[in-house]
């Protein structure tokens, strides 16, 4: 039974098209051309750092999937059909049909770093599968979520939304989120001392976690020239086809930080309310 009665999905293989939905959500249909007899997982999404990790392991796995875009100004993610699969009412969340062999329920997962294991797990792809190396890659993926992400977010939100809202000084809040930013990337910059990436010699779930963190450090008034294995790792990122499909799904449909602001979409974004 699909919960969101009011949706309805434009397909077009490889390519795809926007139908505007103005109640609910943007759906669009995303088919791989490679894509095998899986059933395509529905990925509830906007086009910030915590979708981008998701359309990159979408993308790099191979995986189809049908992209619902979750309009954060509007407040789709505050919708009781959302919550469903989504407690928090935060995006990302997938619904997969095909969870797991000989089980035939729908699985809804909502995190990002869940849904990376889910998906990679599920298709085996960009995790050892030796239990020393696979946890290796699990703890790095839990710091991008407890670290780097959030004190991120806190960065962007100092930059892009705050001077919007108060014309209060911020510049300690900004310091503070901006200083901690930077530990973080000295951190990966470290790690990739010892490794070619994140966790592991290979390519892995972990990577796809930070990078779209460090996408954003110019903006955020960071210099990657201060990191030069980090800028390195993130150029050879960069240069990967599913990751620059990854990051240009559904660009430019939601709100971007230059758009200006109304009480409906600061209530939307940063106002606590009941769920």
């Amino acid at each position: 039974t699909n919960i969101f009665p009011y949706m309805f999905t434009h397909c077009t293989v490889v390519s795809y098209n926007y139908l505007f939905l103005p109640t609910y959500y943007h759906t669009l249909k995303q088919t791989q051309q490679a894509s095998s007899t899986m059933k395509p997982i529905d990925l509830y999404y906007a086009s910030t750092p915590n979708g981008w990790k998701i359309t990159i392991a979408l993308e790099e796995m191979g995986v189809p999937y049908n992209l619902k875009m979750v309009n954060l100004a509007r407040g789709d993610q505050r919708r009781p059909e959302f919550l469903k699969l989504s407690p928090n009412g935060r995006m990302p969340a997938i619904v997969d049909y095909e969870p797991f062999p000989g089980r035939g329920e729908p699985l809804s997962v909502f995190e990002s770093g869940a849904i990376l294991l889910h998906l990679a797990e599920k298709t085996g792809k960009f995790i050892p599968k030796d239990p020393y190396e696979k946890s290796k890659v699990v703890q790095w993926v839990f710091w991008q979520m407890g670290g780097l992400g959030p004190m991120a977010g806190q960065v962007s939100h100092f930059v892009n939304y705050a001077p919007h809202l108060t014309k209060d000084d911020q510049t300690y809040s900004l310091n503070r989120y901006r200083n901690e930013y930077k530990r973080l990337l000295s951190v990966i910059e470290n790690q990739l001392a010892h490794h070619a990436h994140i966790a592991h010699e290979e390519y892995t779930i972990a990577d796809m976690a930070s990078y779209p963190w460090v996408v954003p450090a110019k903006r955020f008034g960071v210099s990657l020239d201060a990191y030069p294995r980090t800028k390195a790792w993130a150029a050879s990122l960069a240069s990967r086809p599913a990751v620059h499909k990854g990051l240009r799904i559904g660009k430019g449909i939601d709100r971007k930080p230059s758009d200006p602001l109304h009480s409906d979409m600061i209530k939307n974004l940063f106002q606590a309310s009941k769920m």
